[in-house]
């Protein structure tokens, strides 16, 4: 691939979705992208991108975009996350704002197997949310697996990654080869066709935020955009949950991360405020 049609293809990525793409990772490129150069009826990739770098073909480019996002995911995927939301983030919003509603965010939620997790999770224990109400929000860039996560139908595969048999029996129904999630499950998520580089007002503020596996794809200035964005849509004495290998350290200074439970955060009270933060076993960040 020349050098002009890797700097276009990878500029727009990067302004379009954050995801940073280098040399070393030319082999994903050119793997991701085959398929769809077939479909167009061209012999190569770089065919693939010049065409759209000379047509300035906004639904191409679109697609090429949706390639390239990682939709890697499975239900209650490293179960850690779903354990601090049981007995760290839901008994601190009980006790700070008890029958108050809780709003929770998945952000670039794929094919929506986390959000129906979290759905399934407070179907099975209603205690843990005191009698609150409860909206999950979901939110991915792609149309694709939104689609996908919408419709609520999942492989074989797909069921048996980390969901146990009694939660797969109780909520799923089989259907031929497939099996489809309950009308009770899919009702309780609200999916989104949302960017994370661009403005989220529109979807109100939060009191959890799932933000998991996604900022290891953006470079320094897109992960503290981000990290700004969701930190704005969020209230006050709320809890961010990132994945095992990201960080707000070094990042952001509105998170303070828990000392007890990895991979945790609490989104800064009112200033002079840290009264919840030591209470909850949170430090200053």
């Amino acid at each position: 691939m020349n050098q002009t049609d890797f700097d276009f293809v990878t500029s727009e990525l990067k302004r379009r979705s954050g995801i940073v793409v280098g040399r070393d990772k030319l082999y994903l490129l050119e793997s991701r992208l085959s398929p769809i150069a077939r479909k167009e009826g061209l012999e190569s990739v770089e065919e693939l991108i010049g065409m759209a770098r000379r047509r300035r073909d906004e639904g191409l480019m679109k697609t090429i975009v949706d390639a390239m996002t990682t939709n890697e995911t499975f239900f209650f995927r490293d179960r850690t996350p779903f354990d601090h939301l049981e007995q760290a983030v839901l008994p601190q919003l009980r006790e700070k704002r008890p029958g108050q509603r809780i709003r929770i965010l998945c952000a670039a939620c794929s094919t929506g197997q986390e959000p129906y997790s979290i759905a399934m999770m407070l179907d099975q224990n209603p205690a843990l949310t005191g009698g609150a109400q409860v909206e999950i929000v979901a939110v991915d860039i792609s149309d694709r697996v939104l689609e996908k996560a919408r419709a609520g139908i999942y492989s074989q595969f797909e069921v048996q990654r980390g969901l146990p048999i009694r939660t797969l029996m109780s909520y799923f129904t089989q259907q031929g080869d497939v099996w489809k999630i309950s009308d009770t499950i899919r009702s309780k998520v609200s999916f989104k066709n949302v960017n994370l580089l661009d403005p989220m007002t529109a979807l109100g503020k939060f009191d959890i935020v799932f933000c998991r596996n996604v900022l290891i794809y953006f470079d320094l200035p897109t992960k503290r955009d981000i990290l700004n964005r969701l930190s704005a849509q969020m209230n006050d004495q709320s809890f961010l949950l990132l994945g095992a290998a990201e960080t707000v350290v070094g990042v952001v200074d509105t998170f303070s991360p828990n000392k007890a439970h990895r991979g945790l955060y609490e989104k800064a009270g009112k200033a002079g405020d840290d009264t919840g933060a030591r209470r909850a076993g949170f430090r200053a960040a």
